[in-house]
C-alpha cells in the first residue's frame, strides 16, 4: 500500500509542471445529449479539458454501467440498471473495454475533437472507483467478497486500456485521472460491506495499475475520511471546499508538503446555484484561511490547486453547466489574482 509519506515517481511531477496553479477543469460528467457539443464545451470551458461521461446521452455512460462494460456475468437494462449472474463472475476473467460500444460515445467523442485540435496540453478524466463498483454489484446481487474482487480487477483493467488509448490518441499530452468514490464518506460505517483497511488498499491497488503512465487522484462529494483517502496514496484530492475539511487542516497541510495537489469544489452544484463568483470565492477564501489558522501553508493552498466544481454536472441542464463554468473561471483568476499579489508582498 502507497501511503501519503511516499516519494511520488517523476510522471506526476511532470503532469502537475504542466498544470497552471487554479486551473479549472471538470468533474466527470456533463448534462449534453450530443457528444461533440460536449467535447467542444469542455475545450471551451476548463484550462485543463476533462473527458465528459454524458448519461444523458445514454444510460450506458453512468459511471458504474461504464465500469463494468465488458464483465462476464453482467447485464444491463434499458436505464442503466445492471443484472448479475453470480456463477458467472469471475475475478480472472480477461475484461473486455469496447471504446466503439454506447458507453464510451462521450470519451472517445473527446479524443476525435482533441487529435484534430492536436491538442497538446494535459488532460483529465474520471472514472468509477473500486469501492463504488463493488458496491453497485453488492446492491445488484454479488456477495460482498466476489464484488469487491471482481471490481478490483475490472476498474484495474479499464484504467490501463483508457490510459493506453489516450497516449495513443494523444501521446505526449500528461494525464490526471481521477477516481469517483462518491462512497468514500461511508467508510467508516458499521455497515460498510468490507473494513477500512481493506477499502484503503482496493483504492491504493487500483491507482497503482496507471501510476507508470498518469498522475492519479481521488474524488468524493461527500464527508470523506480525508485522513483515509490520502492513506491510499493519491497524488490529486478532489474535494468540496467545505468547512468539514477545517479539523483535517493537519492531514491535508501534510499532503501539500509532500508534492500531492488539490482539486477544490469551489461552486456549488447542489441547491440554489449563483450567478456571480460572490459565494463561491467567500467560500473557499473563508475555507483557506481557516485552514492557514490551522496551521495549513497559505502558499502551497495557492500554488498546489486546481479548481473545479463541487459535482458533475450531468443531472442539470447545459445552461446551468455554463454558468457554473462561468463562475468557476471568475473564481480561478481571483485565486490567481490573490497569488499573485501575495508574491509581490513577499518579493517571491
Amino acid at each position: 500500500m502507497v501511503t501519503s509519506g511516499s516519494v511520488h515517481g517523476d510522471l506526476g511531477t511532470r503532469t502537475f509542471d504542466a498544470i497552471t496553479p487554479g486551473a479549472t477543469t471538470g468533474i466527470g460528467s456533463l448534462p449534453h445529449r450530443n457528444a461533440d457539443q460536449a467535447a467542444e464545451f469542455t475545450f471551451a470551458a476548463h484550462d485543463v479539458p476533462a473527458i465528459p461521461s454524458l448519461p444523458r446521452r445514454s444510460p450506458a455512460e453512468s459511471p458504474i454501467a461504464q465500469a463494468l462494460i465488458g464483465v462476464p456475468g453482467v447485464t444491463f437494462g434499458p436505464y442503466g440498471t445492471i443484472a448479475v449472474d453470480v456463477d458467472r463472475l469471475d475475478p480472472g476473467e480477461p475484461v473486455a473495454t469496447d471504446l466503439d460500444c454506447d458507453g464510451f460515445v462521450g470519451f472517445r467523442t473527446f479524443l476525435e475533437h482533441a487529435a484534430r485540435r492536436r491538442y497538446d496540453g494535459p488532460v483529465k478524466w474520471q472514472f468509477a472507483g473500486p469501492l463504488s463498483v463493488g458496491i453497485g454489484l453488492r446492491r445488484a446481487g454479488a456477495p460482498p467478497a466476489l464484488a469487491f474482487e471482481v471490481a478490483l480487477h475490472v476498474v484495474r483493467s479499464h484504467l490501463q486500456s483508457l490510459v493506453r488509448t489516450v497516449g495513443e490518441a494523444l501521446p505526449g499530452c500528461p494525464q490526471l485521472v481521477v477516481l469517483d468514490e462518491p462512497f468514500a464518506d461511508d467508510l467508516v460505517q458499521r455497515d460498510f460491506p468490507i473494513a477500512p483497511g481493506e477499502a484503503v488498499d482496493m483504492l491504493s491497488a487500483a491507482m497503482a495499475a496507471i501510476e507508470p503512465l498518469a498522475a492519479v487522484g481521488v474524488h468524493s462529494c461527500g464527508d470523506a475520511d480525508v485522513a483515509m483517502l490520502i492513506e491510499s496514496g493519491p497524488r490529486l484530492l478532489s474535494l468540496p471546499a467545505s468547512k468539514r475539511l477545517i479539523p483535517m487542516a493537519g492531514y491535508l497541510d501534510r499532503f501539500l508538503r509532500n508534492g500531492g495537489w488539490i482539486a477544490w469544489g469551489a461552486v456549488a452544484t447542489e441547491g440554489p446555484i449563483g450567478v456571480t463568483s460572490a459565494r463561491s470565492w467567500h467560500q473557499l477564501s473563508s475555507v483557506w484561511c481557516d485552514l492557514v489558522q490551522r496551521g495549513a501553508d497559505p502558499v502551497l493552498l495557492r500554488e498546489q490547486c486546481i479548481l473545479t466544481p463541487e459535482c458533475g454536472l450531468g443531472t442539470h441542464g447545459a445552461p446551468v453547466a455554463e454558468g457554473v463554468c462561468h463562475v468557476l473561471r471568475d473564481v480561478a483568476r481571483r485565486v490567481r489574482s490573490e497569488s499573485a499579489a501575495a508574491k509581490f508582498v513577499l518579493g517571491a
